[in-house]
């Protein structure tokens, strides 16, 4: 099954690309192709408008694990648009490389796993364990840009477009 039938299978939808608060500029690539490797900046959760999706605050204090879960989830959606929008087709995805997670987390907070496992489980249960299968870190931080809850990068290898 390919990876947009099993978005539909499950009900899930991709949003439009990214729109920030008017007062901010985001002079990068969502997505930067360099041979077979895709790297992807880091993304958070979105609404399917593309606009910036809360819950909003530190996770262990304002958000709830459960809340935050969900977040990393939506993020894996954020990230998936943006990788549809730049190759068109999600399973020229061969291989989840590489995940880093971020967590706008309380301080004694410590259950940071937990929370970017919605980011995990999303991809395997799309990609599967051998293509979704990745490495990962997940960390706190003290503040992530506009409150969000979790901020994710990520880099995956590519099948080469044969154009």
């Amino acid at each position: 099954m390919n990876i947009e039938e099993r978005l539909n299978e499950l009900g899930l939808v991709l949003p439009s690309a990214v729109r920030p608060p008017d007062n901010v500029k985001l002079p990068f690539a969502a997505v930067r192709i360099i041979g077979n490797i895709a790297f992807i900046s880091g993304h958070g959760p979105q609404n399917a408008d593309g606009s910036i999706s809360g819950p909003f605050g530190k996770v262990g204090d304002e958000v709830s694990v459960a809340e935050a879960y969900l977040a990393a989830r939506c993020t894996a959606l954020s990230i998936l648009g943006s990788l549809k929008r730049e190759l068109g087709d999600l399973d020229r995805v061969t291989s989840w490389l590489r995940v880093f997670g971020m967590v706008n987390s309380a301080p004694d907070f410590e259950l940071h796993p937990a929370v970017i496992n919605g980011f995990s489980d999303l991809i395997l249960d799309l990609y599967g364990p051998i293509r979704g299968q990745h490495s990962r870190s997940a960390v706190g931080m003290a503040a992530l840009p506009f409150r969000i809850c979790v901020e994710i990068e990520a880099e995956v290898e590519i099948e080469i477009d044969s154009l």
